[in-house]
């Protein structure tokens, strides 16, 4: 290397100044000068250090580990140590005293080469690499040194194509980053730095030069665990610490088909479902992740749920977004405790039987200076256009999903969150924001694509790679869209020119029912069709039916506020519009707090009323719902053709005067079904007289104005035998006592 001259002053001051892009160049171990000769010169940058001095193993067998001192060659803390009698590099180690060091020893990351994998970067780049993050980020990793002793640490790798210089600054090197300057890789625009003995729970960022001369630090993108917030450092992870003990349940999902199986979620704020008392100012008293996985998943259990599905769990800046603007998009948040804290839970979830889903957002992502906004001083993760770089409704940044690298990033993340904490799906958020380029924005204030459309083609094409790319590499796994829109074919195969999800959120059916259920059931019979509207287009896509956090925050009153009437009518129409759920098409979601009736609406700062479950009609229906889950999981015809018109068929859809609707639910072939009729208005048919398509006797399976459900004391039989008569085309009636507000679910029993 070259001898000290001018170019090795300008090298040494780019390094004490913090703008060395070409530190590997003057540090570690090099040849003394150019020209061939023997020698070769250590040089380390060392800026808190009073002295230091080369360690090296003895030559010859049982010799001693013998010093050589360096000199100070640059007063910013630049040492060498020169020796031209060595032909050949050597392993050694530093030492060094001040800044509080006693003459500790340590390895110098500058004597170690290049560690990536150039092959899957590139791939990285083309946006082929689905696991990103196994080449990104900070890794715990081994160098093998050509027989020598290996030596462990993190290699730390980062993606910052216009950097003018990256630094990594942390906890072992007191927060400078002038330390650490780290290496590019050719023309890829990632840099990477091995440092030896740096392990897991090590915080660090990365500080970022850019083109600009802006001086910026950021947290890792790759980053698999964060601080606590305010706090904002990465934190290094291994992510092969956790004994994973549900093997059972992730062979059975890989032949499992969500179609046909009963899918029941309880959707959960883990921050507001249960909370400690405060134990100190300012202390939110979260629950950890071991916590609620001893207290949620049982109670989960219980009331029989399927799936517990969480809002965003990704590592997020500020509490009120619910995790919607996500920063960390490979780090639960520490909110609730470690990575591996959380793997228990989903771990503890699957021993019980309990799948977990995770709300992912992929549309957007915050300005907060430590993440992905203009990460190396341009817009690398954002849409470069102005017009479409920022969403009107939220002040967040929109991802550019037509750049290869933000696709990789974006495919990885997901397949983490399902291959490294064995998620069962993703539901994935706003879906419609990202498929128009006009959302939220008024005229002229958006870019048409190349046709002159308002349909974002770069977003539907990255959504039909991410779910192709989940779809082959974890059989099983569910993706979810929730998507408000007409777009055609959100839950049907790439390879029909569907986006490729599993199920779609049918806010139409949401919308309609929760309208008409908020209405005086005295007046329901003008908006009937909105009761039957949704069967119109109910096996157009493979439908979820929600009640989300959504419908009881801003403004919009919890679930059981929303029903009119007097205390009585307002439980008996919620467990109407349960019930009514339950038997309709589709599968199902509720969100925490609406299976007790919950009367405030969700407050994301404090907890459920749990006081609540101890009154009878607040418990009873919380007993409904057990009972619910339960029918619905066991009986074939409630669940097994939810996406299938054969599976439904309409018994009299056209009683708007009485506001009755009654319907069969079909099990597969036509080998089984349920009768159910539902009473929208709080007036008691005595005489009710229900066709129904076999004679014989029928048993009434569910009764949700049961009294044990904190119903009325009407009684209806067990029981009932079919009549002779015709009766909207049909040979066979029931003739029934039907309560007001109520829906009764019934079996035909074979001889």
């Amino acid at each position: 290397m070259q001898d000290r001259d001018h170019d090795s002053e300008a090298a040494f001051l780019a390094l004490v100044e913090g703008r060395s892009k070409h530190a590997f160049d003057w540090l570690g171990i090099h040849p003394l000068s150019n020209a061939g000769d023997p020698g070769r010169v250590v040089r380390a940058f060392l800026p808190w250090a009073d002295q230091a001095w080369v360690v090296r193993e003895g030559r010859g067998a049982g010799s001693e580990e013998w010093e050589a001192a360096m000199e100070r060659v640059h007063p910013g803390g630049v040492f060498e140590a020169r020796f031209p009698d060595e032909e050949s590099f050597f392993a050694y180690r530093l030492r060094a005293t001040g800044g509080g060091s006693g003459g500790a020893e340590f390895e110098d990351p500058y004597r170690f080469g290049p560690m990536v994998d150039e092959l899957r970067v590139h791939g990285f780049l083309a946006g082929t690499e689905r696991r990103a993050h196994q080449v990104l980020g900070a890794r715990q990793v081994r160098f093998e040194d050509g027989g020598a002793e290996s030596v462990s640490g993190t290699l730390f790798t980062v993606w910052a194509p216009h950097a003018r210089a990256v630094n990594v600054a942390g906890d072992w090197n007191g927060w400078d980053p002038r330390c650490h300057p780290m290496r590019p890789r050719g023309a890829t625009g990632v840099w990477e730095l091995f440092l030896p003995n740096v392990h897991t729970g090590a915080l660090y960022k990365y500080q970022i030069l850019s083109a600009f001369s802006e001086v910026m630090e950021k947290a890792d993108p790759f980053g698999r665990a964060v601080e606590l917030r305010p706090a904002t450092a990465s934190e290094v992870w291994d992510p092969e610490g956790y004994v994973w003990d549900d093997s059972e349940w992730m062979e059975r999902r890989q032949g499992r088909d969500p179609d046909r199986e009963p899918l029941s979620v309880y959707e959960v704020h883990l921050g507001s479902w249960r909370r400690h008392p405060a134990r100190a100012a300012g202390d939110p008293g979260w629950m950890s992740y071991r916590e609620l996985a001893d207290e949620l998943l049982p109670y989960v259990k219980d009331l029989g749920f399927t799936h517990v599905e969480l809002l965003p769990i990704l590592e997020h800046p500020l509490d009120q977004s619910w995790g919607y603007q996500p920063l960390g998009f490979f780090a639960p948040t520490s909110r609730h405790g470690t990575p591996d804290d959380f793997r228990y839970f989903v771990d503890r979830a699957h021993q019980l039987g309990i799948g977990v889903l995770l709300d992912w957002v992929p549309g957007h992502f915050p300005r907060d200076e430590h993440g992905l906004a203009r990460f190396d001083g341009t817009a690398l993760y954002e849409n470069p256009d102005p017009l479409q770089a920022e969403h009107p409704d939220w002040g967040t940044l929109v991802f550019d999903f037509s750049r290869p690298e933000v696709r990789s990033f974006l495919v990885s993340s997901a397949l983490h969150w399902l291959e490294d904490y064995h998620l069962d799906g993703l539901r994935v958020d706003a879906v419609a924001s990202m498929l128009y380029l006009d959302y939220s924005r008024e005229e002229g204030t958006w870019t048409p694509n190349q046709w002159g459309g308002n349909e974002d083609l770069h977003a539907a094409e990255f959504l039909a790679i991410l779910n192709d790319a989940i779809h082959q590499e974890t059989p099983g796994a569910m993706v979810i869209a929730e998507e408000s829109t007409s777009w055609p074919g959100v839950s049907h195969g790439t390879d029909r020119g569907g986006l490729g999800f599993d199920q779609k959120w049918n806010m139409g059916w949401m919308n309609d029912t929760l309208e008409i259920m908020s209405t005086d059931p005295l007046f329901r019979r003008f908006q009937y069709d909105r009761l039957t509207f949704s069967l119109m287009y109910a096996f157009s896509e493979r439908f979820t039916l929600p009640l989300s956090h959504d419908e009881v925050v801003h403004g919009k009153h919890s679930l059981l506020s929303k029903m009119p009437g007097p205390l009585e009518q307002r439980f008996a129409n919620l467990r109407l519009l349960l019930s009514y759920m339950w038997t309709h098409p589709g599968k199902k979601l509720l969100f925490m707090g609406g299976e007790f009736g919950q009367w405030t609406e969700w407050n994301s700062d404090g907890e459920l009323d749990w006081v609540l479950t101890d009154l009878p009609a607040h418990a009873g229906l919380q007993h409904m719902v057990r009972d619910l889950n339960r029918l619905y999981r066991s009986d074939p015809a409630l669940h097994v053709l939810d996406f299938r018109p054969e599976g439904f068929e309409w018994v009299d859809c056209h009683d708007p005067e009485r506001t009755i609707l009654s319907f069969l639910r079909w099990s597969p072939d036509w080998e089984d079904f349920v009768l159910v009729v539902a009473n929208f208005t709080p007036v008691e048919r005595n005489d009710f007289r229900l066709p129904a398509p076999f004679p014989g006797r029928y048993r009434v399976l569910f009764n949700s104005d049961a009294p044990v459900y904190g119903g009325s004391q009407k009684v209806v039989p067990q029981e009932l035998d079919t009549r002779p008569g015709e009766i909207l085309g049909r040979d066979q009636f029931l003739e029934l006592p039907l309560p007001g507000l109520a829906v009764l679910i019934l079996k035909h029993q074979r001889p």
